[in-house]
């Protein structure tokens, strides 16, 4: 929308502060935000990110969590509240939307696709996952004013990400090679350089610290996450 940056704020922003002075008000112990990897940009460089890298948004959406986070330090310096701030990646599972979506689409269609040329990594967690983390957040002591990041702690290329789908599907990827500048230059020319940037980048999270401060290990795989998804994603097609 023309104003999303006035929405994501006043939602994301002014929303959240308000929830959580409502809740230290009322005496509530812990608070645990839901942010976003967004928070630091659209891609990592060489590693995994980590906690503690700049935090650097480049858009209304991960400008909006930043600083939601940043109010919510604020009300927990004011009133002792705790606050948990867990940074998650791209969320899929049942009812997923966008462009994970459409790739399911496209995989199950057999549309030919042009990425078996992009090197990447990008971290994922399933919605079974996250809801896990969170769980854990809001109970270990541990987690108390503390940042995570979460994910299904198993990296994997565009490329991979399709034949693990395919596998799924109970299809066979239809992958071929085709030079990622030109894709690029492609989402450029059709205004779809933003989704081509996501299908060609990298975007990993490190999540030792969650693993290690809360003992937390993804109870999910990959490919579990992934076949709880196709079940509802053939749902729609009855």
């Amino acid at each position: 929308a023309g104003d999303a940056a006035d929405a994501f704020h006043r939602v994301n922003v002014e929303g959240t502060e308000n929830l959580a002075r409502l809740t230290a008000r009322a005496g509530v112990r812990r608070f645990v935000f839901l942010s976003s990897v967004k928070v630091h940009g659209e891609a990592s460089a060489g590693r995994a990110l980590v906690e503690t890298d700049p935090v650097m948004p480049v858009d209304a959406y991960g400008l909006s969590k930043a600083e939601a986070e940043k109010r919510l330090r604020i009300i927990a310096t004011e009133t002792g509240m705790e606050v948990v701030v867990v940074r998650p990646p791209l969320v899929y599972g049942p009812d997923v939307r966008a462009n994970f979506l459409s790739l399911l689409r496209a995989v199950d269609l057999g549309v030919p696709l042009p990425l078996s040329s992009i090197s990447n990594l990008r971290s994922l967690v399933y919605v079974g996952n996250l809801v896990d983390a969170l769980g854990v957040c809001l109970s270990h002591p541990a987690a108390a004013d503390r940042t995570f990041f979460v994910s299904d702690d198993h990296d994997v290329s565009t490329p991979q990400l399709v034949r693990e789908i395919a596998t799924a599907l109970g299809e066979k990827p239809r992958l071929f090679p085709f030079p990622p500048a030109l894709l690029r230059g492609a989402g450029l020319l059709t205004g779809r350089a933003e989704e081509i940037a996501r299908l060609t980048g990298s975007l990993q999270v490190d999540i030792s610290s969650i693993k290690t401060a809360l003992d937390w290990q993804p109870p999910f795989s990959l490919q579990q996450g992934l076949a709880q998804t196709v079940s509802w994603y053939r749902s729609l097609r009855r």
